[in-house]
């Protein structure tokens, strides 16, 4: 378990929002509605995301787009086809009355549209709205642009051609297959786009890299709860405590018990939105026997009361 696998825990494709659209150009979708986290990959062709605000974007086949943002967008052959398809929230989709024009005709089933004119539809893509939930996921989706393409590499392409195979046909289980493919296929992309160096990942990213700092990291994310002091995780990494310390600090951003207490609240603010939690339940499951000394480190690290946070969760804030 690392920071990665929390972060994920709130990011799933389970009976994700999905679309497959086959056209010939031009053609466009509009998602009136965006997930909190979507997933475009441009299987055949080649497409323009053109979002509500900014330049367009463009998708060479192969290409692997992470969107994240509110506000409505297109996924079009040309910045300036007009949408044939219009994709809300909860997967709907509906034809616009440009799909009339000269003489197309386009078919909805299930989550595919497709065109029906005599031969058929030479561009192919794929569209997955991620469900995101709780407040592990925060870093990682906040460390992410608006839109981030990641361009075909060893690892992603092949695991484009299984869904291109898995989205030819209906087949039994098919929502089971794409789900999965679609997690194996987000932790790919989100690799990818963070090894590059104009990204910026999530605190604590780059440093799993190093094999004592990485290990300690490693550590804390499994054991969350345990009495950790300076002088332990710097055993951990077999390590002075002085020479610990300045490399965490120095590949983390932080000191260690700092990132600590911080990834604790994390969980914690998490772990309050739970049916049935109280405080003193959850500052004793990440490593707080005294429930004052949580509350008072809760709201020095979020600005409010773990009772307070609770309330607002409840209320579906």
């Amino acid at each position: 378990m690392d920071l990665l696998d929390d972060y994920l825990t709130g990011v799933r494709a389970h009976g994700a929002v999905f679309c497959n659209a086959v056209s010939s150009p031009p053609w466009g979708l509009r998602f009136t509605e965006p997930a909190s986290l979507t997933l475009s990959a441009m299987l055949r062709g080649t497409a323009w995301l053109v979002p509500s605000e900014g330049d367009p974007v463009r998708m060479r086949q192969g290409d692997v787009a992470l969107v994240r943002t509110a506000q409505p967008y297109t996924v079009a052959d040309h910045p300036g086809s007009l949408p044939h398809v219009l994709v809300d929230g909860q997967d709907r989709c509906a034809l616009t009355g440009a799909q009339a024009d000269s003489g197309r005709h386009w078919r909805l089933a299930g989550r595919t549209v497709d065109e029906t004119t005599a031969g058929g539809g030479s561009d192919l893509l794929i569209t997955a709205g991620y469900r995101v939930g709780g407040e592990l996921c925060g870093p990682l989706l906040d460390s992410l642009p608006a839109i981030a393409v990641v361009r075909p590499e060893e690892g992603v392409s092949p695991l484009l051609d299984l869904i291109a195979a898995e989205v030819e046909h209906d087949q039994p289980g098919q929502q089971v297959v794409l789900d999965r493919f679609l997690d194996l296929l987000l932790v790919r992309v989100l690799r990818s786009w963070f090894a590059r160096p104009d990204s910026t990942p999530p605190t604590g990213y780059r440093a799993l890299g190093d094999p004592e700092i990485g290990h300690v990291l490693r550590r804390l994310h499994e054991e969350p709860a345990r009495p950790w002091t300076v002088a332990s995780l710097a055993d951990e990494a077999s390590m002075s405590r002085t020479a610990f310390a300045r490399r965490f600090s120095a590949l983390v951003g932080r000191p260690p018990l700092a990132y600590l207490t911080e990834w604790r609240m994390r969980l914690a603010a998490d772990r309050l939105g739970a049916p049935g939690a109280t405080v003193t339940s959850v500052a004793r499951s990440i490593g707080y026997t005294d429930a004052f000394a949580f509350s008072a480190a809760f709201k020095r690290v979020r600005g409010i009361t773990p009772s307070a946070h609770r309330d607002r969760r409840a209320r579906g804030f």
